[in-house]
């Protein structure tokens, strides 16, 4: 795109502009910039993106840890009391009180705990529903890293349009300038006004490369989601389409919902276990009694049992149903305010789509209007030069209020997805990977 500076004013354009590029450009690592220069080729659509993020999670390995920590804790609690192996040997004499061997007893037994009460099905049940909250966790957080690639993509398609309105402006600058020199040299117009626009087009073209290096960090950002070059373009009509405010979503991400399920069944688990506590066991013992004086043997078989007669955990057992009473509230109350405040967002998608809509349709057209009437009283003489510099301005800030009306319905869908569980099936899918 030409140029067009002249005179003191534009020199200080030309430095004005090397010096913000070398101050935006800082900010870009080198291997970013080298990687933004190929020629971006390669379309990427929403899906894609979610996609190749949802392969390339870098917690997935976490969480397939933590589920084999699960299945661990499943195994474990399945296990039964270990038995214990007891040597006892009695009546020792006293020192020098004659032969120790002569006169001791001695008795090895094996003993063993009985666990009633079923504790340890209460046991494995807790450790199951535990494992199912560890699993409930590793899914909200996938939905939540899917909603930031979603964002990430709806910010990289609005730098991209602004960048197309920063074109138009550095276009209209151009031509302006162009105009306002041609009527200073035939001396219609001051000095001063052909500085003016110049300075107004270096302004603009200020303003179009930091919008291109606003797009580069934009695209940069989404691609470290899957650590990959940003070599893709997005192009502009995904981020005109806004088909998603007419489809009606019922219905809560199951995700969230199976965290306070699960620490509902947490909950009734543990209550199993503190009833079962409350059983006491008992432990038997049978062993061998060796008389070393007559070199007889007998048979010693004992047990014993708690009473029970103060401790029966009825402070614990009334915690974990308090627990799961709590539980069931936080679940109800948890899909009562996400089911509003989906129903809040399919509202707001229609209102920003049917904004987006009638700028296209009734706004722009008036301000395209406007700019081309006051450009041609300008020429003639009929208009100042401020009067085509607010009829421009007011055209660009359509324009902007437009980018930025899509660029928060993309926003405010991928909340709703996220809400909804759209992207479910990406989890899944790279669950079930090798």
């Amino acid at each position: 795109m030409k140029k067009h500076m002249t005179g003191p004013a534009g020199s200080w354009a030309r430095l004005a502009v090397v010096s913000t590029l070398a101050l935006s450009l800082a900010v870009i690592p080198p291997t970013a910039v080298v990687a933004q220069e190929r020629v971006a080729t390669e379309p990427l659509s929403l899906a894609e993106a979610l996609s190749r993020s949802a392969a390339s999670d870098p917690a997935q390995a976490g969480a397939q840890a933590r589920a084999r920590a699960g299945e661990a804790s499943v195994r474990q609690a399945d296990v039964r009391p270990n038995p214990t192996l007891g040597l006892m040997v009695e009546n020792f004499p006293a020192f020098g009180g004659g032969d120790i061997l002569g006169r001791t007893e001695t008795t090895l037994s094996y003993e063993q705990r009985i666990e009633r009460g079923g504790d340890r099905p209460a046991r494995v049940s807790l450790a199951r529903s535990e494992g199912a909250l560890v699993a409930a966790t590793a899914r909200v957080r996938r939905l939540d890293r899917l909603e930031q690639v979603q964002r990430a993509w709806a910010e990289a398609l609005a730098a991209e349009a602004e960048v197309a309105i920063a074109r138009e402006r550095l276009d209209l600058a151009e031509q302006f300038q162009t105009e306002v020199q041609r009527r200073v040299d035939m001396a219609r117009d001051p000095l001063f006004a052909g500085a003016r626009a110049e300075a107004e087009l270096a302004q603009a073209q200020i303003d179009f490369d930091q919008a291109e290096i606003a797009a580069r960090i934009a695209k940069i950002s989404l691609a470290k989601f899957w650590e990959g070059p940003a070599n893709f373009s997005l192009g502009g009509t995904a981020f005109e389409d806004t088909s998603a405010a007419r489809v009606i979503i019922d219905g809560v991400a199951q995700a969230d919902l199976d965290i306070f399920v699960a620490q509902r069944d947490i909950a009734r688990a543990q209550v199993a276990v503190e009833q079962a506590r409350r059983t006491q066991d008992a432990t038997v013992s049978v062993g061998v009694r060796h008389f070393w004086e007559g070199q007889d043997l007998g048979l010693v078989v004992g047990g014993s049992m708690p009473l029970g007669r103060y401790d029966q955990n009825t402070g614990a057992i009334d915690r974990a149903r308090a627990e799961g009473i709590a539980a069931e509230g936080d679940l109800s109350a948890a899909r009562t305010e996400r089911e509003r405040e989906i129903a809040r967002l399919q509202v707001q998608l229609s209102a920003r789509a049917s904004e987006a809509r009638r700028i296209e349709e009734e706004t722009l057209p008036q301000a395209e209007r406007a700019v081309r009437l006051v450009r041609e009283g300008f020429n003639r003489g009929g208009f100042t030069y401020n009067d085509v510099i607010s009829a421009q301005t007011a055209l660009l800030q359509t324009r902007d209020r437009r980018v930025q009306v899509l660029k928060q319905f993309h926003i405010d869908r991928a909340r709703l997805d996220r809400l909804t569980g759209a992207h479910g099936d990406l989890i899944v899918a790279s669950e079930t990977q090798p």
